[in-house]
Parts: structure tokens; sequence; C-alpha cells
């Protein structure tokens, strides 16, 4: 499919006016339109050629070669090339050149801005006129009533007839100077090659250096997928606050468990003093029980483990002051402290649906909490 250019006039530079005229080429035809008109139609392609009298183009030495951070140097490189503050330029990073410098143009980006703000469908690529011609010497093109310069150096501008023999001993040879069929050849001039149509021809060249980039970049395949950054972030947001989330609620249960083990293990060393080395509480209490039987001790331990069973579930929020055990009665007495007395209410009723009989002595409230005596037959 042809590429479609709409070559912006010189007076384009003076306003911004949607029905200024312009050349608009689409394969070998060219037709002069208003803007509007010419950008109406929904091409699957075009290229706006700006004309070079509205860029500057120069070359820079970038302190870096990584293309993540060409474009953040190239304010730095320019500023002092322009006669005007750069931050009211649009920065656009053309092709290195044989010396290591960067091809750079610089446009304002309030003009280039209201310009595309009239076209319907944004351009693939934004062009300088001088600009598509080919690099090799320097290469001198009639377009209307101005000459443009270009070629290989990095001059990009655009002269009257009358100013190249002036210009030309300053500019790198081969002169390839283009002519239509019925137009006297310009002096000096190594080459005269001759062109039908210089629009045409121009639209035809390889736009080697395409100024839509950063907020200019055409929308395509990235383009689509820019329009879903927004929910990308929010999506990102809140895995990042889920993760976190988690983190924390891991972190707190893990507290909670660690002051678990802390409980269990103090009552462990309360009632086996004698047990110095702690492996495996878990076995080594169930070791205890077993060896003892069903003597008083074994009764004994028996019902600590299903009042230890009581407590953890509660959150140990229930300590024990005093533990009394009669071998003959085969009850467990304890002095239990506790936050309030809906604690001890919920430990008795664990207690009963243990399987054991508890008789819950009077309660009295201290500074720290309640006191309440329990007594607990297997």
């Amino acid at each position: 499919m042809s590429q479609t250019c709409v070559f912006l006039p010189p007076a384009a530079c003076a306003e911004v006016d949607a029905e200024l005229l312009v050349q608009r080429v689409h394969g070998e035809r060219r037709e002069p339109m208003p803007f509007s008109r010419a950008v109406a139609a929904k091409d699957e392609s075009w290229t706006l050629v700006l004309p070079v009298e509205a860029v500057t183009a120069c070359a820079v030495q970038l302190p870096t070669q990584k293309a993540r951070w060409l474009r953040q140097a190239l304010a730095f490189a320019v500023e002092e090339l322009l006669a005007e503050d750069v931050e009211q330029f649009h920065l656009a990073l053309g092709e290195p050149l044989a010396d290591g410098r960067h091809r750079v143009f610089a446009v304002r980006r309030s003009w280039l801005a209201s310009w595309l703000a009239l076209c319907e469908t944004p351009p693939q690529a934004i062009a300088v006129d001088a600009d598509l011609l080919p690099r090799e010497g320097t290469q001198l093109l009639s377009l209307g009533a101005r000459c443009l310069v270009g070629g290989v150096e990095v001059a990009r501008l655009a002269l009257s007839a009358e100013e190249w023999p002036a210009l030309a001993p300053l500019c790198p040879r081969p002169h390839i100077v283009y002519r239509t069929p019925h137009q006297a050849e310009l002096e000096p001039a190594d080459q005269c090659p001759e062109v039908a149509d210089p629009h045409v021809w121009l639209a035809q060249q390889a736009v080697v250096s395409n100024l839509a980039q950063g907020e200019f970049a055409p929308v395509g395949a990235g383009g689509r997928w820019r329009r879903w950054w927004p929910l990308v972030g929010l999506v990102g947001l809140w895995l990042v606050l889920q993760w976190g989330f988690n983190l924390a609620q891991g972190w707190h249960l893990q507290s909670q468990a660690d002051a678990y083990a802390e409980a269990s293990e103090a009552l462990y060393r309360e009632l086996f003093p004698d047990d110095r080395k702690l492996v495996d509480l878990r076995a080594q209490l169930d070791q205890h029980l077993a060896e003892g039987g069903v003597s008083g001790q074994g009764r004994m331990l028996g019902l600590l483990a299903q009042v230890h069973r009581a407590m953890t579930a509660e959150g140990a929020r229930v300590e024990v002051e005093q533990l009394d055990f009669s071998d003959g009665r085969g009850d467990l007495a304890l002095q239990v402290l506790a936050p309030g007395f809906s604690d001890l209410e919920r430990l008795r009723e664990r207690l009963l649906e243990a399987g054991l009989v508890v008789q819950l002595g009077s309660a009295s409230r201290e500074g720290q909490g309640v006191s309440a005596r329990l007594v607990i037959e297997g």
C-alpha cells in the first residue's frame, strides 16, 4: 500500500490554520488541498512532512549509548544550541553520524501539538522535508519557490536559488542538484538528476529521522498497550498492597505462635523442673503422660493436658497463679487470673466440652484482672 505524505508549506510556521493549502501525495498523485481535508481520510498510515523552516537541526555528542538514557541526555546536550528555553521544544533523536555524534531535531512543542490536534488520525511518522534528501554529498532540491539543502552533513535548511552559489564552496562534494524537466540547471553542480514532481519524488524517499518520538509517538501496538497502563498500574498497586497485607498477617500469626510456644514451654518447665533438655514439647509431654499410667501423677498430667489445651484454644489469656492436686479426691484446683469474667466463663465452657467436671469458685476483681478458683475433676 502506498504511503501518504502531507507536506506543510513554510506558511505553516506563521499560524496553525486548518484551511491552509498543503500538498497531499499518495503514490504518484499529488493534490493541493486544505489541511483539514488532507488529513480527514483514514489512511492506514501517513506521514506529516514539516517545513525545515520550523525545525532546528544540529548534531551533538551524547554521553551515553544506552537507548533508555539517550532521550534524557538530549535536553542537556542541545540547550546551549537553542536560542530559547529548551523546555519549549520537542527534541527528536536522529541517526548517529560518522564522527560519533547524533543528529538531533528541535521543533516547538506547542506548534507541533496544535497541528496534530487537527488530525483525525495521528501520523505514523513525522519527517522534515530537507531531511528526506539522500545521504550523499550535498543535495539540493527546488520545492516551490525555495531550495532545500540536505545530504550527508548536519545542515538542513532552505534558501533561494540566488543564495546557492555563495553557499556551495562550504558544502561537501559531490553537489547533486535536482531539477524538473523545464527548470534551468543551478550552478555549481556536479550532478543534475531530473525529477518529474519534487513532492512525489521526496515522498518516495525513506524517512531516516522520524520526529514521532516521546509524547508524539505513533499509536501502534505499543500505543494500544499504553492505554491500559493506568489499569495495569492499579492492578500492580493492588498486588503490592495484598502482598504487604499477607506479609503483615503472616508476621502477626507467627508472633502469636511464638507467644503460645513460650507459654507452653513455661508451663512444661513449671510442671517438670527436672526436665532440663526440651527438644519436642508435645512428644515429651505425651511420654510423661504414658509413664504416669493410672497413678495419681498420671491423672494429674491428664487433667493438666486437657486444661492446657483449653487454655491454648482460648489464646493463653488466662494465667495459672497456683496449682493444687488432690490424689485422694482426684481433682485439680487452680487459682487463675483472667482479664475479665467472660474469659473465665469461656474457659469453663471449654473444659465442660472436654468432658470434665468444673466448679467455679468465688471470683474477685483485682488490679490486673479477675482472680478465681477452678476445681476440675476428670
